[in-house]
Formats: structure tokens, sequence, C-alpha cells
């Protein structure tokens, strides 16, 4: 590489970069250009120079496994720190507890089977899909039991949606205190869902002229049971059987369950069993004492099902630090319950000023989506932000701006803007500004 190479490349002020953002995507690809130059000159020399291949390995030298050594495939022994993992703490036991997504561990959008994070209330039952039956009945023409074999001849639809638990990030509503991207961000997946249309099966039973609400529930001890209004029911919920192409795992609700896209987990009830259709909401434990939203003043905000606009930089993170000044890729997720996102804005010094990110395709509905910058990293203290809109407009507010609306009481529905600072040792960790 040749002498004061870095200097040589183009700068691009951010204020440049703010008017136009394609400027910066530019000076990456520039600096790709240069980089693809210097190594074929570097190998260009290599040629005239005695060189030796590398050493064969030991994995080089013998015979592998066969094919029935792993008749179902799992990672890499390497990757065995690749897991989700339980804050002790947060509950009183497992069995109504979360397990968390290792968000800074994974690539692309789709969340593994074995990584979705898990939220139970009366622990993981096990099913028989044989035994399960879906009833469905109330203000219906026609009342139907349905078993696992009478819902597979539905016709059938897949679609890649996120599921987040409102709880995510709840912890750090009065202040930061899980140093971990995993902990802070880890309660929401995305991943392929394949099932029936809600709307099929009710069309199926026939609504009655009353009907307006939905209740269903889930055949796990705590009979897990929720309010829908009929109209997103009838909208785009999905009554599932697949995930990422194939059966539900056991921790996400095998045989049967529900997605809501766009609304917060605890709707998406799992195992379900049964839907009743009524004229108004049940008013259910879980939608009074527990998933509603403990305002400044006393009073709760009820029924708060849509989850908001939201992101976060996934590299650089507390658990992937920096190893030292120069290039990097700043890169995260983003997602919204409103639909899709529109564009995602980075800064790297607290919010003062910021550039817009590209977006990654596929860019869907209610799932999550990738973004990225380019960041030439001076070593000294920096301070990572994401803000997302979405395509109605909202745009991702600070934890100061959300606290003025909402108190400190609440525990769900914290989608303020994450902050990560980096130190000049590259390490990374969770701070609030304000």
């Amino acid at each position: 590489m040749p002498p004061n190479f870095w200097r040589s490349l183009p700068v691009v002020s951010k204020s440049a970069a703010r008017r136009n953002p394609v400027l910066a995507r530019r000076s990456f690809l520039g600096l790709g250009a240069a980089l693809t130059g210097t190594f074929a000159l570097d190998a260009a020399r290599a040629e005239t120079a005695e060189i030796s291949p590398p050493a064969d390995a030991p994995w080089s030298q013998s015979l592998g496994a066969g094919v029935v050594d792993r008749p179902y495939g799992t990672p890499a022994e390497t990757e065995a720190g690749v897991i989700r993992r339980n804050v002790p703490w947060l509950t009183a036991g497992t069995e109504s507890s979360i397990s968390f997504s290792p968000l800074q561990d994974l690539n692309g959008i789709i969340t593994p089977n074995g990584l979705f994070f898990e939220r139970y209330h009366a622990g993981r039952p096990d099913v028989d899909p044989e035994q399960h039956r879906l009833m469905i009945h109330g203000l219906v023409e026609r009342p139907l039991v349905l078993t696992m074999k009478d819902i597979l001849r539905f016709p059938s639809v897949s679609r890649i949606h996120f599921i987040e638990c409102p709880a995510n990030g709840g912890m750090e509503w009065r202040a930061a205190q899980l140093n971990s991207l995993q902990f802070t961000h880890g309660m929401v997946s995305c991943a392929e869902w394949t099932g029936v249309k809600l709307s099929t099966l009710l069309e199926e039973v026939g609504l009655k002229k009353e009907a307006k609400w939905v209740m269903v529930e889930g055949a796990d001890g705590a009979h897990m049971n929720r309010s829908l209004p009929l109209e997103k029911c009838l909208d785009d919920c999905l009554i599932v059987y697949a995930q990422n192409g194939e059966a539900l795992r056991p921790e996400q609700g095998y045989p049967l369950r529900l997605v809501v896209p766009g609304w917060e987990g605890n709707v998406s009830v799992k195992w379900l069993r049964r839907i009743k259709v009524g004229d108004q909401p049940w008013f259910s434990r879980e939608e009074t004492s527990k998933y509603t939203d403990l305002m400044a003043d006393g009073t709760s905000r009820g029924f708060t099902w849509l989850i908001d606009a939201k992101s976060v930089i996934t590299f650089p993170c507390p658990e992937k630090p920096l190893s030292g000044p120069g290039l990097y890729e700043i890169r995260g997720l983003a997602w919204t319950g409103n639909g899709k996102v529109k564009a995602v804005h980075v800064s790297t010094d607290g919010g003062i000023n910021w550039q817009v990110a590209q977006l990654h395709e596929p860019i869907l509905s209610k799932a999550l989506t990738r973004f990225s910058i380019p960041w030439r990293w001076d070593g000294k203290p920096a301070l990572l932000e994401s803000r997302v809109i979405d395509e109605t407009g909202y745009v991702q507010p600070t934890i100061v701006d959300l606290r003025k609306q909402r108190g400190t009481n609440s525990v769900y529905h914290n989608n303020s803007i994450q902050t990560w600072q980096v130190k000049p040792d590259g390490s990374v960790f969770d701070v609030q500004i304000g």
C-alpha cells in the first residue's frame, strides 16, 4: 500500500453528506476501488517473488464426517456462544421469563428458529398435535372445532414479519443499566411465517352482524388470552404452523400460534386453542393489570398494541467493540408496526449531526430492515445513535422526549433512540444522553 494512502482518499464533509447522502456512499465505493487497485498491484509484485502456498490444515488431510452424522443440522462448534440468554433477576422463575435473541451475532433480517427470543407465562407446554384442537365460537353462524389436519387443508400463505415483546428495552426507562445489545434489544426477532389467514377461518364460520371483537387463547398453563378488534383480525393476522420453512418449535407455539403483524408480541398467542368472537373486549388479566402503560399521573394507557418505529445499531455494540482506528461499517436494524421503514439516520456525535444510512433490500412491511453506513473512526470518543422514520412520517424519539410524554413508571413500549458510547480503546457502553 503506497505511503499516505489513507490521506489521499476523498473526504466528504458532514454538511455535504447530509445534503447529498449519495456522496458518502460514493466515497466509500471510491475507497473500495482504490483498495482493489492497491491489492492488484501487490498481487502483481507477488507473482515475481517466490512464495509458498499455505500449508494444509489438519481438516484438509483426512475424510470428514458423513451425511448421517448430523441428520438435523447444527451450528459449527466455534459458534457455540451464539445463544439466547436470560436475565435471572427479571422474574421469579424461568417459567414466566424471557430469553433474549443474540442480535449482535446475527446477519440479515431472518432470525434462526433456535435463536428466536422466547417469552413464557407458564412455561413451555409439550402439545400433542394429534390431540390439539382449535375451537372457533361465539358470535358466529357455524361454530367449529378444527384438528391440525383440518387447518392444513385451508389455503396457505407465507409472510415475513417481526415479533417484539412490548417490554423490549423496558429496563432502560429510568437509566441505562444493561450494558448489552442482547439484553437491551434482544426481545425482537423476525421470521417467515406460514399458515392460514385468520380472515379465512372467520369467513368459514361466518360472522354475526354484532361481531366486533375477538378473544384468542393459548393452551399453556396460563391460558394466555387477549382481546383483539375484529378489524385487525380481518386485515393481516395469521394462524401459523410453520416458521422459516419448518414446523413451529415448541417454544414458538407448536403446533399452532397466532401472528399479529406489527403489534406487541403478547397478542400473538402461542399454542392457540380457542378463538371467541364477541361484541366487546374481555378485559382479561393480561390487558388490565398487565400490558398497560402506567403514566406519570398514575393513570394507565390500555390496548396500546402498536409497535412504534424503532432502530438500533448492532455493530459496534458492547458485545462487538472496535479493534482500533480505521474504516468500519456501522450496521443496524430498524422496524415499525406502521408498515415499512422509510429512512434511517445515523449520528456519531450523539445526535448533533446526522447522515442518511443505506437501507438494504428487502424492505418489507412490518419486518426487520437492515441499514448501514461507512465510518472512519479516528480513535476518539464517539456517541453512536440511529433513528428511524417510517412510511407514515413517524420519527423515533429520544428517551428524553419519551419521558416527557409518559414519565418513567412504564415497562412497555420503550422505542427510544439507543446511544452507544465508544471509548478510545474501542470498548462500547450503553449510555443515555439528556
